[in-house]
């Protein structure tokens, strides 16, 4: 393995450690005595959560799925402290938190929901506000902080930013580069990404930088428009798969994927196994996962595909009940 100096980076191999002005990090997966160090929290290696949707038996529900055991069905294990869909989900190291989205009950939510991410997990309790109401963001998570980003009513291209490390209401950060809403969501180790969506960027890739509050920037283009995808990342690219064509005419299966270390456009790398709407995104260190959504009817299938290859997703698992607009979380 070659080991070289470049700047303020350290690299082995295809593996890094630099450090920037956010802190020291790595990029890669490094194993030290046996504890894995991940790139990002928007990356899990033992769990995915979903939380709440419309259409599942009981509303407001945190179900959870193992990566292991993906033939398991997921289980119950919380609720949020309303019932609600079409929110943005947000991972730190040990909670995820629902931010935003419709009520069931009618009506829009600012409410910063967080609940553990553990083997006991437990509801949610309320720990904060974003700037507004408002449904359909989308969510990003840093090492530090979550952000929740564009939505409606109205359309919206404000971007949140709360902190993981105390209870606190959410701020104005930044703006996307337009109004939109149905995006689906994307995290680096130093960007959070927000692509496709309604409005009028419907095929755009949007970054914004989680080391300074500025505005995002058009880096890319999807292969295809369209709104309520499911977003996932590896360490090196991020994923929009599912969603509608835009607009919602028909439902879609393509797996876009873009690349983290450049600002380049999408290219289609496989499907899902079925067309839906409104899925939530999970992503573990090695795979995918696309998981619920609106076909019609709701769906329960959570689907992976691998970040190693570009292949076709298989269905690995069933959700506890299948919903539209769930959202994903990992640990």
């Amino acid at each position: 393995m070659a080991i070289t100096v470049c700047g303020n980076c350290i690299n082995f191999g295809s593996q890094s450690i630099c450090v920037d002005p956010a802190g020291i990090y790595v990029s890669g997966r490094f194993d030290f005595a046996g504890c894995d160090i991940n790139p990002t929290h928007a990356q899990g290696s033992t769990s995915g959560y979903l939380s709440g949707g419309y259409g599942a038996p009981v509303g407001g529900p945190i179900q959870k799925f193992s990566f292991a055991d993906p033939g398991s069905l997921g289980t119950y294990v919380g609720a949020l402290t309303e019932a609600r869909r079409a929110g943005s989900g947000q991972s730190s190291s040990v909670s995820g938190y629902h931010s935003g989205g419709r009520c069931d009950a009618g009506g829009y939510s600012a409410t910063i929901d967080k609940f553990p991410l553990s083997a006991e997990s437990g509801d949610a309790t309320d720990v904060g506000e974003l700037t507004y109401s408002r449904c359909e963001t989308v969510g990003a998570s840093s090492t530090t902080s979550g952000y929740a980003a564009g939505g409606r009513f109205p359309n919206s291209d404000t971007i949140n930013k709360f902190p993981f490390a105390s209870d606190s209401n959410g701020t104005d950060s930044a703006d996307l580069t337009a109004g939109t809403y149905r995006l689906a969501g994307h995290s680096s180790r130093t960007h959070g990404y927000a692509s496709g969506g309604a409005g009028p960027q419907n095929t755009t890739i949007q970054k914004f930088s989680f080391s300074s509050d500025s505005n995002a920037t058009d880096v890319g283009e999807l292969s295809t428009a369209k709104v309520y995808g499911a977003g996932q990342n590896s360490a090196e690219n991020g994923y929009n798969s599912s969603g509608s064509s835009a607009p919602q005419a028909t439902r879609v299966t393509g797996i876009d994927k873009f690349p983290f270390a450049s600002d380049a456009p999408s290219t289609d790398i496989g499907d899902v196994t079925q067309g839906r709407c409104a899925a939530a995104g999970v992503s573990s260190t090695t795979d995918g996962y696309t998981a619920g959504g609106w076909g019609p009817p709701y769906r329960n299938t959570i689907d992976k595909f691998p970040f190693a290859s570009d292949n076709n997703a298989t269905s690995v698992a069933g959700m506890w009940g299948g919903s539209l607009g769930v959202q994903g979380h990992q640990i």
